[in-house]
């Protein structure tokens, strides 16, 4: 592609997202931007959030990608907490229900985020005896290795959600080989768990006692409008995958030029994570804003195309025979809420919730609630109801 077309089709792309940049550029305006690049390196410095770390691993993927994750084992008891929901919960877990392996909350993220979206949840587990989590990166996202896959072919080969499935049942051998399982997934992760299905159907007939999609989506992508005039979405549905794989030649020069970009990244980062955006802490928007901006260019170029792909509708058959919570925002503008609604259709155990004024970044807006879903999900998943019983390998 010449210069000037190259040019021409990343300004076609912007003008469709110029309604919402527009708004966004002026909201920033108003505070010069030295002050906001102090604000964001206090926020940077204060926030605890993406802190927390567990006993790390990899898992090697089919193609040799080494995929970094972390497990946080069962906390130990405590003889003075009230004998609460949670701590009926924990004896349960701890060898009082149905299972004695112990069972493994595996939790997959989405697309430019890592493991840490997951902070909430995780301080929240950590507090929860007998529970066993496992928190993974996917490829080319936080600490596991570049997809070698697609570096083999000179990023000719665009990464599938397929091999994101293969992806996880790597991990699954790894760092929870046996044993009950409960997986969740945002966006990208929920697709993720969908594929290992695919793929696996009898790994999660067997193993499988409860799922969450926090959300997600089984298929149609290609229609979301995010929130766009139908002109805008058309020429992003038409002009973006080249754009990016552009900008992704254009690498190192794309990230240089990210700093001077900060702010508006910043306020569309806000604007498609979070429904409520004057309720949301300023350091927790900086924290999304800080993990998707870790996700180089080129990465971003490599999984686009794999969303348009993404038909998983049939998959989920293989969850119909344990409890699911199926969650999402009513302000979600990349997954949006019929997106959930088709899924839990598809699932005679699944519980839907629609959240109202919340958007993508479900588990950061709403933490509580959502940590407060997923308690219930474990008590689901552990009561000693035969048909949602899994056999213990």
């Amino acid at each position: 592609m010449t210069e000037h077309g190259w040019g021409r089709r990343a300004g076609l792309a912007g003008a469709a997202l110029g309604v919402v940049a527009a708004g966004v550029a002026v909201e920033r305006l108003t505070v010069h931007r030295s002050v906001r690049r102090r604000a964001r390196l206090a926020l940077d410095a204060a926030g605890p959030y993406g802190t927390l770390r567990g006993t790390p691993g990899t898992a090697v993927a089919d193609d040799g990608t080494e995929l970094h994750y972390e497990i946080d084992e069962p906390a130990e008891p405590s003889g003075d907490k009230p004998a609460d929901t949670r701590s009926r919960l924990g004896k349960a877990l701890r060898g009082g229900g149905r299972t004695r392996a112990p069972l493994t909350v595996v939790f997959s993220h989405g697309y430019c985020l890592t493991q840490d979206a997951w902070h909430f949840q995780r301080a929240a587990l950590r507090e929860l005896p007998g529970v066993r989590a496992v928190y993974w990166d996917q490829r080319s996202h936080g600490r596991s290795e570049r997809g070698r896959a697609h570096l083999a072919t000179d990023g000719t080969t665009p990464v599938s959600i397929e091999r994101l499935g293969r992806d996880l049942k790597a991990v699954l051998d790894a760092a929870a080989p046996e044993g009950p399982l409960i997986l969740v997934g945002h966006s990208m992760g929920g697709m993720t768990m969908m594929a290992l299905a695919a793929q696996y159907p009898e790994e999660v007939a067997e193993r499988v006692v409860g799922a969450a999609f926090v959300g997600t989506s089984a298929g149609g992508l290609g229609e979301v409008t995010y929130g766009l005039p139908a002109a805008g979405v058309t020429v992003l549905r038409r002009f973006v995958p080249g754009v990016l794989k552009a900008l992704a030649s254009h690498s190192a020069l794309v990230e240089r030029g990210r700093a001077a970009t900060a702010d508006l990244l910043a306020g569309l980062v806000k604007h498609y994570s979070f429904g409520d955006t004057g309720s949301v802490d300023p350091a927790v928007a900086r924290f999304a804003e800080r993990l998707i901006e870790s996700t180089p260019i080129d990465v971003v170029a490599e999984f686009y195309p794999a969303f348009h792909a993404h038909e998983k509708r049939e998959a989920l058959a293989a969850f119909a025979h344990c409890p699911a919570l199926v969650i999402a925002g009513d302000r979600d503008l990349l997954t949006p809420q019929a997106h959930s609604e088709a899924i839990a259709a598809a699932l005679p155990e699944s519980r839907l919730e629609i959240v109202p004024e919340t958007g993508h970044l479900l588990m950061l807006e709403r933490p509580e609630l959502l940590n407060e879903r997923l308690l219930g999900l474990l008590a689901a998943a552990t009561a000693p109801t035969g048909r949602r019983s899994a056999r213990r390998r």
